[in-house]
């Protein structure tokens, strides 16, 4: 999965009204399965319901759409009053989606994708959609659809993988990829997938409007191109839509019902484990070139693609595969005893040690040391706290090392001065004076940070210190193992 945050979190409203509101949706979805809601779009422009999306929309930031509009401007402005006229807006049906403004983002496997960045008045009314539908929805979405779901998130998927394959001997494993999924779900099946439940017409033209949306792209030295390549195709939710990770759950709904439904998870004796456009099928010895073909015939009636190219059978622990940034395998413990497990992707920790690296550069001399650590800080914190599954100790060691070294050599250059800096600049000072987080280096620091962790989960509320170490993971294979999944 390509995890980035122009993709929004779908998790639910925690209290209030719109929580109520999502969990009575919710309630009703569950008990009745054949239920069609109609009356849905007068709570999208609800008072309450605009300004809980507005807040989650703001709080992601991101850039501004076509319209050169970004959150700081509506600040100035008055957000109520912008909300409110937003509000008529909806409830009078004068509502227009605009155009999408492409940017292009760089693809772990290099080259690069695009992503459509929608105005942020459509961001809030995607998110204000997000809050009443998607608690229907999730009533219908299979349990092996981990992404972006309340409860669920990549580590669960990374932790389920785990426990199917060394734990329930599902060792063949089609590690899958699809060409370009996001945009090549195909529109009209994708809408009858939302009026199975959603009779309501607005709501639904809604959609269909953010489907075909044009796209604008800034052309260097030729000004603005539009496209309207979606509405010609008829294919795509675009990536960076609020709505898009929703829509792509519910469409890729219809491959596991297929299995299901044709038998294979029986035939395979498989187990699906899908976030978002990842997706692998964890199988009993001698099923995986049947799951695989099959997997491929399916996805073509759905119109996707498999690309084969990238999509492999492996046999593990002989061979090793990568999901969601960790690397599935064999590996080897105290005294060279080999097991199967899991450590953090090679391709994931240099991704980490690259953004170190750019945000240890030329460019940022007029930065103070404060500002730069706290940056360096948040994708330590960020990459520790997912990365804290299995033996991680190796990569926590390489990555304390880079980043002290690359530290060290930013502060002598923009004073101007050569050297390493570890004379000038040693341990305390980057740890004490600018607080950078030290990641855990010992089984020992380890287990004191998850001791620390759990205690912070527990309940230490508002008034917990945050932790200055990072990094939870044990470094036994028994961190990785989900017992909750049968």
């Amino acid at each position: 999965m390509k995890i980035d945050s122009n993709i929004y979190e779908l998790r639910p409203a925690k209290a209030g009204k719109v929580g109520k509101l999502q969990s009575a949706l919710l309630a009703k979805a569950k008990t009745e399965p054949g239920y069609r809601f109609h009356s849905l779009w007068d709570k999208v422009w609800r008072e309450d319901v605009l300004r809980e999306a507005y807040e989650r929309c703001r709080r992601k930031a991101g850039a501004p759409g076509v319209d050169g509009v970004a959150f700081e401007q509506i600040e100035e402005q008055g957000r109520e009053a912008w909300l409110g006229k937003l509000r008529e807006e909806l409830r009078s049906g004068q509502y227009r989606p605009r155009a999408l403004r492409r940017v292009w983002i760089p693809k772990s496997g290099g080259g690069e994708r695009p992503l459509g960045i929608p105005t942020v008045k459509d961001r809030v009314v995607q998110m204000a959609m997000v809050l009443v539908v998607a608690p229907i929805f999730e009533a219908d979405l299979c349990e092996e659809q981990m992404g972006f779901r309340p409860g669920r998130d990549a580590k669960t998927a990374v932790r389920l993988v785990y426990y199917q394959v060394r734990q329930k001997g599902r060792s063949e494993v089609v590690d899958a990829d699809l060409s370009d999924y996001f945009n090549t779900i195909p529109h009209g099946a994708l809408l009858r997938s939302l009026g199975r439940r959603i009779s309501n017409g607005t709501v639904l033209s809604v959609i269909r409007a953010w489907l075909k949306a044009p796209v604008e792209e800034q052309k260097r030295g030729r000004g603005n191109s539009r496209t309207t390549e979606a509405k010609d195709a008829s294919r795509g939710t675009p990536q960076g839509g609020v709505i898009s990770p929703l829509l792509a759950n519910l469409y890729f709904r219809r491959f596991i019902l297929a299995w299901k439904k044709f038998g294979w998870d029986q035939r395979t004796r498989s187990v699906i484990v899908n976030y978002a456009d990842d997706l692998v099928i964890c199988c009993q010895p001698g099923n995986g070139k049947a799951a695989h073909e099959a997997m491929t015939r399916i996805m073509e009636k759905l119109g996707l693609t498999v690309n084969e190219r990238k999509t492999r059978l492996v046999n593990v622990p002989e061979g090793s595969f990568d999901f969601l940034g960790y690397t599935f395998g064999r590996f080897y413990g105290r005294g060279g005893a080999p097991y199967t497990g899991t450590r953090p992707s090679k391709k994931a920790l240099q991704k980490l040690l690259q953004a170190i690296h750019d945000e240890t550069t030329a460019q940022w001399h007029a930065s103070e040391p404060e500002v730069r650590t706290a940056v360096i800080n948040q994708k330590l914190r960020g990459w520790a706290g997912y990365f804290d599954q299995g033996p991680v100790l190796k990569e926590y060691r390489t990555i304390r090392k880079y980043t002290e070294r690359r530290l060290r050599r930013w502060l002598m250059r923009r004073r101007q001065k050569r050297g390493t800096g570890y004379r000038q600049y040693p341990d305390e000072y980057l740890y004490g004076k600018l607080g950078l987080i030290e990641l855990a280096g010992s089984r020992v620091d380890l287990l004191n940070a998850k001791a620390r962790k759990s205690e912070m989960r527990a309940g230490c509320g508002k008034a917990a210190r945050p932790v200055r170490r990072a990094g939870a993971g044990n470094g036994t294979v028994e961190e990785n193992e989900a017992p909750g999944f049968r």
